[in-house]
Protein backbone atom coordinates (compact mmCIF):
# COMPACT_ATOMS: atom_id res chain seq x y z
CA UNK A 1 0.00 0.00 0.00
CA UNK A 2 0.83 3.12 -0.60
CA UNK A 3 1.53 6.31 1.87
CA UNK A 4 -1.30 9.12 2.13
CA UNK A 5 -0.79 11.95 0.57
CA UNK A 6 1.04 14.42 3.10
CA UNK A 7 -0.69 17.81 3.83
CA UNK A 8 1.32 20.47 1.94
CA UNK A 9 3.03 23.00 3.81
CA UNK A 10 0.71 25.93 3.37
CA UNK A 11 -1.77 23.76 4.90
CA UNK A 12 -0.20 22.64 8.12
CA UNK A 13 -1.49 24.02 11.26
CA UNK A 14 0.50 26.81 13.13
CA UNK A 15 0.31 27.77 16.73
CA UNK A 16 -1.08 30.81 17.57
CA UNK A 17 1.21 33.70 17.95
CA UNK A 18 0.61 34.67 21.83
CA UNK A 19 0.22 31.30 24.00
CA UNK A 20 -3.12 30.47 25.01
CA UNK A 21 -3.96 30.90 28.89
CA UNK A 22 -4.20 27.39 29.27
CA UNK A 23 -0.39 26.56 27.53
CA UNK A 24 0.79 29.83 29.36
CA UNK A 25 -0.41 28.22 33.07
CA UNK A 26 1.10 24.74 31.98
CA UNK A 27 4.08 26.76 31.33
CA UNK A 28 4.04 28.57 34.95
CA UNK A 29 3.34 24.88 36.37
CA UNK A 30 6.71 23.45 34.71
CA UNK A 31 8.58 26.65 35.70
CA UNK A 32 7.09 26.66 39.22
CA UNK A 33 7.49 22.62 39.99
CA UNK A 34 10.98 23.37 39.30
CA UNK A 35 11.52 25.63 42.61
CA UNK A 36 11.50 23.14 45.08
CA UNK A 37 14.15 20.51 43.47
CA UNK A 38 16.61 23.59 42.73
CA UNK A 39 16.45 25.12 45.67
CA UNK A 40 17.60 22.19 47.96
CA UNK A 41 20.26 21.61 45.45
CA UNK A 42 21.80 25.18 45.83
CA UNK A 43 21.34 24.89 49.14
CA UNK A 44 23.13 21.57 49.20
CA UNK A 45 25.79 23.32 47.40
CA UNK A 46 26.25 26.17 49.25
CA UNK A 47 26.88 24.36 52.52
CA UNK A 48 23.60 23.28 53.96
CA UNK A 49 22.54 19.84 54.91
CA UNK A 50 18.59 20.62 55.09
CA UNK A 51 17.01 17.30 54.49
CA UNK A 52 20.35 15.66 55.16
CA UNK A 53 20.22 13.24 58.40
CA UNK A 54 23.30 12.81 60.48
CA UNK A 55 25.47 9.53 58.81
CA UNK A 56 23.67 9.86 55.73
CA UNK A 57 26.16 8.98 53.05
CA UNK A 58 25.78 12.41 50.81
CA UNK A 59 28.06 13.92 54.08
CA UNK A 60 30.96 11.90 53.56
CA UNK A 61 32.47 12.66 49.55
CA UNK A 62 31.65 16.48 49.65
CA UNK A 63 32.93 17.07 46.66
CA UNK A 64 30.80 14.81 44.74
CA UNK A 65 27.61 16.08 46.03
CA UNK A 66 28.67 19.79 44.95
CA UNK A 67 29.55 18.32 41.40
CA UNK A 68 26.94 16.18 41.31
CA UNK A 69 24.44 18.63 42.66
CA UNK A 70 25.72 21.14 40.49
CA UNK A 71 24.92 19.31 37.22
CA UNK A 72 21.21 18.38 38.14
CA UNK A 73 20.51 21.97 38.80
CA UNK A 74 21.24 22.84 35.28
CA UNK A 75 19.49 19.93 33.89
CA UNK A 76 16.21 20.88 35.92
CA UNK A 77 16.95 24.80 34.27
CA UNK A 78 16.70 22.89 30.87
CA UNK A 79 13.16 22.38 31.95
CA UNK A 80 12.51 26.04 32.03
CA UNK A 81 14.10 26.68 28.65
CA UNK A 82 11.69 23.80 27.17
CA UNK A 83 8.67 25.39 28.70
CA UNK A 84 9.24 28.85 27.13
CA UNK A 85 10.68 27.40 23.88
CA UNK A 86 7.29 25.40 23.50
CA UNK A 87 5.11 28.43 24.23
CA UNK A 88 6.88 31.04 22.50
CA UNK A 89 7.02 32.23 19.04
CA UNK A 90 10.59 31.59 18.49
CA UNK A 91 10.48 28.23 19.82
CA UNK A 92 8.69 27.40 16.30
CA UNK A 93 12.33 28.12 14.28
CA UNK A 94 14.40 25.96 16.51
CA UNK A 95 15.34 22.85 14.21
CA UNK A 96 13.97 20.03 15.28
CA UNK A 97 16.35 17.42 15.95
CA UNK A 98 17.85 20.31 18.33
CA UNK A 99 14.11 20.06 20.40
CA UNK A 100 13.65 16.41 19.92
CA UNK A 101 17.19 15.38 22.17
CA UNK A 102 16.45 16.81 25.56
CA UNK A 103 12.63 16.44 24.84
CA UNK A 104 13.65 12.74 24.35
CA UNK A 105 15.66 13.00 27.89
CA UNK A 106 13.33 14.75 29.92
CA UNK A 107 10.95 12.26 28.80
CA UNK A 108 12.76 9.43 29.75
CA UNK A 109 13.80 10.60 33.01
CA UNK A 110 10.75 11.55 34.36
CA UNK A 111 8.35 9.01 33.30
CA UNK A 112 9.85 6.74 35.53
CA UNK A 113 9.18 8.86 38.45
CA UNK A 114 5.79 9.66 37.36
CA UNK A 115 4.84 5.80 37.38
CA UNK A 116 6.75 4.86 39.42
CA UNK A 117 6.83 6.86 43.02
CA UNK A 118 2.47 7.37 42.96
CA UNK A 119 2.92 3.18 42.63
CA UNK A 120 5.41 2.92 45.83
CA UNK A 121 3.04 5.62 47.41
CA UNK A 122 0.11 3.15 46.61
CA UNK A 123 1.56 -0.13 48.26
CA UNK A 124 3.23 1.69 51.23
CA UNK A 125 -0.56 2.58 52.18
CA UNK A 126 -1.40 -0.89 51.02
CA UNK A 127 0.89 -2.80 53.24
CA UNK A 128 1.54 -0.06 55.88
CA UNK A 129 5.17 -0.16 55.35
CA UNK A 130 6.56 3.52 56.31
CA UNK A 131 9.99 2.71 54.87
CA UNK A 132 8.46 2.31 51.62
CA UNK A 133 9.36 4.72 48.89
CA UNK A 134 12.31 6.39 50.93
CA UNK A 135 15.56 3.78 51.54
CA UNK A 136 16.59 2.47 54.97
CA UNK A 137 19.52 3.64 56.12
CA UNK A 138 20.25 6.98 56.36
CA UNK A 139 19.93 9.22 53.05
CA UNK A 140 17.25 12.29 53.07
CA UNK A 141 14.55 12.67 55.21
CA UNK A 142 11.64 11.41 54.22
CA UNK A 143 9.78 14.89 53.04
CA UNK A 144 12.06 15.56 50.43
CA UNK A 145 11.18 13.12 48.31
CA UNK A 146 7.82 13.85 48.58
CA UNK A 147 8.53 17.39 47.66
CA UNK A 148 11.15 16.44 45.06
CA UNK A 149 9.05 13.94 43.24
CA UNK A 150 6.15 15.52 43.55
CA UNK A 151 7.88 18.34 41.80
CA UNK A 152 9.13 16.26 39.33
CA UNK A 153 5.49 14.65 38.41
CA UNK A 154 4.21 18.05 37.96
CA UNK A 155 7.06 19.08 35.86
CA UNK A 156 6.23 16.13 33.60
CA UNK A 157 2.83 16.14 33.12
CA UNK A 158 3.33 19.87 32.53
CA UNK A 159 5.94 19.65 30.29
CA UNK A 160 4.87 16.65 28.02
CA UNK A 161 1.37 19.00 27.61
CA UNK A 162 3.10 21.19 26.52
CA UNK A 163 5.05 19.44 23.89
CA UNK A 164 1.89 17.32 23.01
CA UNK A 165 0.51 20.74 22.19
CA UNK A 166 3.55 22.20 20.30
CA UNK A 167 3.75 18.77 18.28
CA UNK A 168 0.98 18.49 17.09
CA UNK A 169 1.39 22.16 15.78
CA UNK A 170 4.21 21.41 14.36
CA UNK A 171 4.32 17.32 13.38
CA UNK A 172 0.62 16.59 13.87
CA UNK A 173 0.90 14.92 9.68
CA UNK A 174 3.96 13.15 10.60
CA UNK A 175 1.61 10.86 12.73
CA UNK A 176 -1.50 10.72 10.57
CA UNK A 177 -2.89 7.89 9.23
CA UNK A 178 -2.53 3.93 9.82
CA UNK A 179 0.24 1.76 9.75
CA UNK A 180 -0.91 -0.15 6.81
CA UNK A 181 -0.95 3.53 4.74
CA UNK A 182 2.94 4.01 5.57
CA UNK A 183 5.55 3.95 2.65
CA UNK A 184 8.06 0.92 3.06
CA UNK A 185 10.65 3.76 2.77
CA UNK A 186 9.67 5.14 6.58
CA UNK A 187 11.60 1.35 7.79
CA UNK A 188 14.01 -0.20 5.18
CA UNK A 189 15.94 -3.35 6.31
CA UNK A 190 18.54 -1.53 8.40
CA UNK A 191 16.47 -0.08 9.95
CA UNK A 192 14.05 -3.14 10.42
CA UNK A 193 17.52 -4.89 11.76
CA UNK A 194 18.79 -2.47 14.33
CA UNK A 195 14.33 -2.76 15.77
CA UNK A 196 15.42 -6.76 16.22
CA UNK A 197 18.93 -6.26 17.34
CA UNK A 198 17.47 -3.90 20.22
CA UNK A 199 14.34 -6.03 20.83
CA UNK A 200 16.61 -9.20 21.60
CA UNK A 201 18.75 -7.06 23.89
CA UNK A 202 15.45 -5.88 25.40
CA UNK A 203 13.62 -9.34 25.87
CA UNK A 204 17.04 -10.16 28.28
CA UNK A 205 17.10 -7.43 30.23
CA UNK A 206 13.23 -7.49 31.01
CA UNK A 207 13.74 -11.02 31.50
CA UNK A 208 15.90 -10.63 34.36
CA UNK A 209 13.72 -7.63 36.18
CA UNK A 210 10.67 -9.73 35.62
CA UNK A 211 12.57 -12.68 37.75
CA UNK A 212 13.43 -9.91 40.48
CA UNK A 213 10.36 -9.03 40.50
CA UNK A 214 8.91 -12.27 40.98
CA UNK A 215 11.26 -12.77 43.82
CA UNK A 216 14.36 -14.25 42.33
CA UNK A 217 17.98 -13.73 43.74
CA UNK A 218 20.00 -14.75 40.79
CA UNK A 219 22.72 -11.99 40.59
CA UNK A 220 21.73 -9.76 43.35
CA UNK A 221 24.15 -9.11 45.95
CA UNK A 222 23.87 -10.13 49.66
CA UNK A 223 22.79 -6.36 50.96
CA UNK A 224 20.35 -6.10 48.10
CA UNK A 225 18.71 -9.51 49.08
CA UNK A 226 18.59 -8.31 52.75
CA UNK A 227 17.33 -5.56 51.99
CA UNK A 228 14.46 -6.14 49.92
CA UNK A 229 11.10 -4.86 50.71
CA UNK A 230 7.97 -3.66 49.12
CA UNK A 231 9.29 -1.49 46.98
CA UNK A 232 11.36 -3.50 45.34
CA UNK A 233 9.17 -5.49 43.34
CA UNK A 234 7.28 -2.60 42.14
CA UNK A 235 10.70 -0.54 40.55
CA UNK A 236 11.50 -4.61 39.16
CA UNK A 237 8.10 -4.98 37.64
CA UNK A 238 8.71 -1.20 35.90
CA UNK A 239 12.06 -2.60 34.59
CA UNK A 240 10.23 -5.00 33.19
CA UNK A 241 7.05 -3.21 31.61
CA UNK A 242 9.27 0.10 30.40
CA UNK A 243 11.07 -2.15 27.73
CA UNK A 244 8.69 -4.74 26.79
CA UNK A 245 6.50 -1.62 25.79
CA UNK A 246 9.15 -0.21 23.76
CA UNK A 247 10.04 -3.50 22.09
CA UNK A 248 6.45 -3.94 21.01
CA UNK A 249 5.16 -0.70 19.40
CA UNK A 250 8.52 -0.26 18.17
CA UNK A 251 8.78 -3.34 15.99
CA UNK A 252 4.84 -2.46 15.47
CA UNK A 253 6.24 0.78 13.97
CA UNK A 254 8.80 -0.21 11.53
CA UNK A 255 7.02 -3.49 10.65
CA UNK A 256 3.77 -1.23 10.11
CA UNK A 257 1.71 -4.59 10.87
CA UNK A 258 -1.13 -4.20 11.96
CA UNK A 259 -2.73 -2.44 9.13
CA UNK A 260 -5.13 -0.87 11.11
CA UNK A 261 -3.23 0.91 14.16
CA UNK A 262 -3.11 4.21 13.81
CA UNK A 263 0.30 5.39 13.68
CA UNK A 264 0.23 7.53 16.68
CA UNK A 265 -0.78 4.38 18.71
CA UNK A 266 2.34 3.05 18.01
CA UNK A 267 4.52 6.00 18.15
CA UNK A 268 3.49 7.70 21.16
CA UNK A 269 4.30 4.67 23.25
CA UNK A 270 7.64 3.81 21.14
CA UNK A 271 9.13 7.16 22.05
CA UNK A 272 7.63 6.87 25.39
CA UNK A 273 9.12 3.95 26.45
CA UNK A 274 12.58 3.90 24.87
CA UNK A 275 13.11 7.43 26.05
CA UNK A 276 12.29 5.59 29.77
CA UNK A 277 14.55 2.41 28.97
CA UNK A 278 17.25 4.36 27.40
CA UNK A 279 17.51 7.25 30.01
CA UNK A 280 17.37 5.24 33.10
CA UNK A 281 19.61 2.64 31.82
CA UNK A 282 22.22 4.95 31.57
CA UNK A 283 21.56 6.70 34.25
CA UNK A 284 21.80 3.52 36.55
CA UNK A 285 24.83 2.06 34.47
CA UNK A 286 26.42 5.87 35.54
CA UNK A 287 25.30 4.80 38.97
CA UNK A 288 27.17 1.64 39.19
CA UNK A 289 30.39 2.95 37.78
CA UNK A 290 30.90 5.25 41.28
CA UNK A 291 33.40 4.96 43.09
CA UNK A 292 32.21 3.44 46.36
CA UNK A 293 34.64 2.37 49.65
CA UNK A 294 32.11 -0.38 51.36
CA UNK A 295 32.67 -3.86 49.30
CA UNK A 296 28.93 -4.47 50.23
CA UNK A 297 27.66 -1.46 48.41
CA UNK A 298 29.44 -2.82 45.10
CA UNK A 299 26.29 -3.06 42.13
CA UNK A 300 26.86 -7.04 41.00
CA UNK A 301 27.63 -7.89 37.17
CA UNK A 302 24.60 -9.21 36.56
CA UNK A 303 22.78 -6.36 37.51
CA UNK A 304 25.01 -3.51 35.47
CA UNK A 305 24.39 -6.18 32.57
CA UNK A 306 20.93 -5.26 32.96
CA UNK A 307 21.40 -1.73 33.43
CA UNK A 308 23.68 -1.87 29.78
CA UNK A 309 20.72 -3.65 28.47
CA UNK A 310 18.43 -1.16 29.18
CA UNK A 311 20.52 1.54 28.01
CA UNK A 312 21.38 0.01 24.47
CA UNK A 313 17.38 -1.18 24.18
CA UNK A 314 16.33 2.36 24.48
CA UNK A 315 18.96 3.94 22.51
CA UNK A 316 19.04 1.72 19.22
CA UNK A 317 15.14 1.67 19.73
CA UNK A 318 14.97 5.33 19.98
CA UNK A 319 16.97 5.96 16.75
CA UNK A 320 14.52 3.51 15.10
CA UNK A 321 11.92 5.84 15.50
CA UNK A 322 13.90 8.83 14.99
CA UNK A 323 14.69 7.34 11.54
CA UNK A 324 11.06 6.71 10.53
CA UNK A 325 10.17 10.48 11.53
CA UNK A 326 12.56 11.59 9.82
CA UNK A 327 11.93 10.16 6.42
CA UNK A 328 8.47 10.54 6.83
CA UNK A 329 9.16 14.31 7.75
CA UNK A 330 11.48 14.15 4.01
CA UNK A 331 8.63 12.27 2.48
CA UNK A 332 5.93 15.28 3.57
Amino acid sequence: MTETAPLPRADLPSPPRRPTAARRALRGIAILACVPYVSLKVAWVAGSEIGIPAGSALLEHRLTLVIANSVTVVADALVVVLALLLTQAWGRRVPGRLLALPMWAATGLLTPIMTGYPAQLAVAALTGDGRTAAPREPFLDSWVFGVVYGGFILQGLALGALFLLYARDRWGHLWSGRLGGLSSRTSGPGVRAVAVAGSVIGVGSAALHLLWAAGASTGLSARRIAERDADFPVLEAQGFVFPAVAVVFTLLLVLRRPARIRVRTALAPAWTASAAVGCWGAYMSLVALLPEADPTKHVPGLVRLSYAGDMITGFLLAACVAVFLRRRSAGA
